[in-house]
């Protein structure tokens, strides 16, 4: 059931070798090297175009392409090598006959990819449906690809599916899992709170239950902070493309009640972190361990003493966000769900109320078994908070407070959240906002896409990414400020916005300096070693599907080798690297907010 259902010959879903079942415009001329995006401290040159001579006439290098497909309409390029062609062909993969002739770009670098040299193939106007493939004299034939207005939704599915393959305190069953099936780890019924994270009321050593939740990354910890900006991607992708949803099946255990299956996948994590409250209102940090599992331990395997470690301002309002934010979306279930709206807002309140009294309360724990996240900036979080409980409760006391803190629009992260309230209150504030108030919010989020936006139209590689991007988790980043230009699109219905988007997609889906599509499972050429313990452990060969790598960055922050220095080559497809090669459930949310974005139009 997870196989590729395409026909391309050659465009191989990797997890076959395990045997497993189941129009825009170009580019070309000289681009601007100084362009800058809003979320960057500094500016960052990004691409510039030369027309000078000394081009090879061969190439061994490889045409890079969106390796899972193109839509019918919108922007549609190749990365060409920059051999002496000076046309490209676009061919029919049935019958090789030719459906395009068209000149290539001048020859471009992008500094991200250092000296590399390439010219953009432009087929953006061609919109009819099918199998293709890119041939330019000097160099080989792309691999197959598809143009259609359903590519995505296979890839779509299993990204979705990734969350539930990283659930905590369950067995996945075949039925669902399938060749990735395992047994039940960490049942968090006997968590101890941690001395970081002890009050009087609760001190060291005393027991919570905390199950469920989704495994973070390729950790077994779970995280409040970073299941903040998670936790809201996919509430976003639900409330802003619903019909989309009504009816998908995704086959996990909940499928075929009266709930979309996104939000019964989003209600195992709510779950846990209605637990993760303090009877102060307070809310820990995290889960973990004191000592990180073995890389080959399946969960069951890791029976380590787990812990609730630190409470701290950051972590309290990002669950006061989630759950206001939740109460709203499934108050329309109240059948399904009863009284758990009302409890989650009632929940949410009081984090704000602690948060309130307690403004400035940094996460110091014990970091050498699970993940830092912290932070020590709070105004972000505060006007994420303040958004989703002025939306939930529609207090103008809430309002107020986002307005004091004067947050900034900045390109979203677990880290810098304030960003995610102006895109709620663009998307549900309308009818209950001042008109100036309102107008004031639209615009400061549509100037941050516009910045964006002039990003991609400077970039030689057609991303809306400069080398400020390039950090830990550089994949999400420029899904991030995808997700920001698809709300530019929304509001105003640019395609200029959506062609950015799209840009960026097709960057993560293949089109990039690695020839890497980054999503395991999906594409000719695909991350197999990804640091993820599941993968590692399970003795399956193909890692588990619909996972997005962290990407390329040239920090090393660990003990692998790597190929280049250059930001957008710096990756290895190689359980050493944990700073380009892991997954976490916050890079998986922005691809999974495009892929729905697209499919639902």
């Amino acid at each position: 059931m997870f196989l590729n259902r395409t026909t391309l010959p050659l465009l191989v879903f990797v997890m076959s070798i395990a045997g497993c079942g189941g129009g825009g415009g170009g580019n070309s001329g000289t681009v601007d090297v100084s362009s800058s995006s809003a979320s960057s401290s500094s500016s960052s040159s990004s691409s510039s175009a030369s027309s000078s001579g000394g081009e090879p006439a061969t190439s061994s290098e490889l045409i890079k392409i969106n390796q899972t497909g193109y839509m019918s309409v919108g922007e549609k390029f190749a990365i060409v090598p920059a051999v002496s062609a000076t046309q490209f062909e676009l061919k029919s993969a049935t019958d090789d006959s030719i459906v395009l002739t068209a000149d290539l770009s001048a020859t471009m670098q992008w500094t991200p990819s250092g000296d590399d040299r390439f010219k953009q193939a432009d087929f953006s106007g061609f919109t009819t449906p099918g199998e293709y493939f890119v041939s330019v004299e000097g160099v080989a034939d792309s691999t197959p690809f598809l143009i259609g207005d359903d590519v995505y939704a296979d890839l779509h599915d299993a990204v979705l599916k990734a969350y539930y393959f990283n659930r905590a305190s369950t067995a996945l069953e075949a039925t669902h899992a399938g060749d990735w099936a395992r047994s039940a780890g960490h049942p968090d019924t006997n968590v101890w709170i941690h001395d970081s994270a002890a009050t009087e009321s609760r001190p060291a050593g005393t027991a919570i239950s905390s199950p469920k939740g989704w495994y973070d990354a390729g950790d077994y910890g779970k995280y409040t902070v970073n299941s903040g900006i998670s936790v809201y991607t996919l509430l976003a992708a639900y409330e802003h493309f619903s019909e989309f949803y009504a009816s998908r099946d995704m086959n996990i255990p909940e499928s075929g009640d009266d709930v979309p299956d996104i939000l019964d996948e989003v209600k195992w994590n709510l779950d846990w972190l209605a637990t993760m409250q303090d009877e102060d209102g307070g809310v820990y940090h995290k889960i973990g361990t004191l000592n990180w599992a073995g890389e080959f331990e399946m969960p069951d395997e890791d029976t380590r003493q787990r812990y609730a470690i630190g409470k701290g301002t950051a972590a309290t309002l990002d669950f006061a966000a989630m759950l206001a934010q939740a109460s709203r979306i499934y108050a329309a279930f109240e059948t399904e769900f009863p009284g758990v709206s009302a409890t989650w807002l009632s929940q949410a309140e009081d984090a704000w109320d602690w948060a309130m009294a307690n403004p400035n309360v940094a996460y110091s724990g014990n970091d050498s078994g699970s993940g830092a996240y912290g932070d020590s900036s709070f105004g972000d979080e505060f006007a994420w908070a303040a958004a989703e409980l002025y939306l939930a409760t529609e207090d103008a006391a809430y309002l107020t407070e986002f307005n004091n803190q004067n947050a900034a629009v900045t390109n979203p992260w677990w880290g810098g959240v304030a960003t995610l309230g102006y895109m709620s209150l663009v998307a549900s504030g309308e009818s209950l906002m001042e008109s100036d108030d309102y107008s004031s919010v639209r615009s400061d989020l549509i100037g941050s896409a516009d910045a964006y936006l002039a990003d991609y139209q400077a970039s030689a590689y057609l991303v809306p990414m400069v080398n400020n991007d390039f950090v830990w988790g550089s994949n999400s980043q420029g899904g991030n400020k995808a997700v920001v230009l698809l709300q530019a699109y929304r509001e105003t219905g640019n395609a200029a916005y959506r062609d950015a988007a799209l840009g960026m997609l097709s960057y993560l889906l293949g089109r990039n300096p690695t020839d890497y599509s980054y999503v395991s499972g999906y594409g000719h050429k695909t991350p197999m070693d990804l640091h993820h313990r599941q993968s590692r452990a399970d003795g399956v060969v193909a890692p588990v599907p619909g996972f997005l790598a962290g990407g390329p960055h040239n920090g090393w922050q660990d003990t692998c080798t790597y190929p280049s220095s250059d930001n957008a080559k710096s990756y290895m497809d190689a359980w050493c690297s944990y700073s380009t090669n892991e997954v976490t459930i916050n890079w998986n949310a922005p691809l999974l907010y495009l892929l729905a974005a697209f499919l639902s139009e």
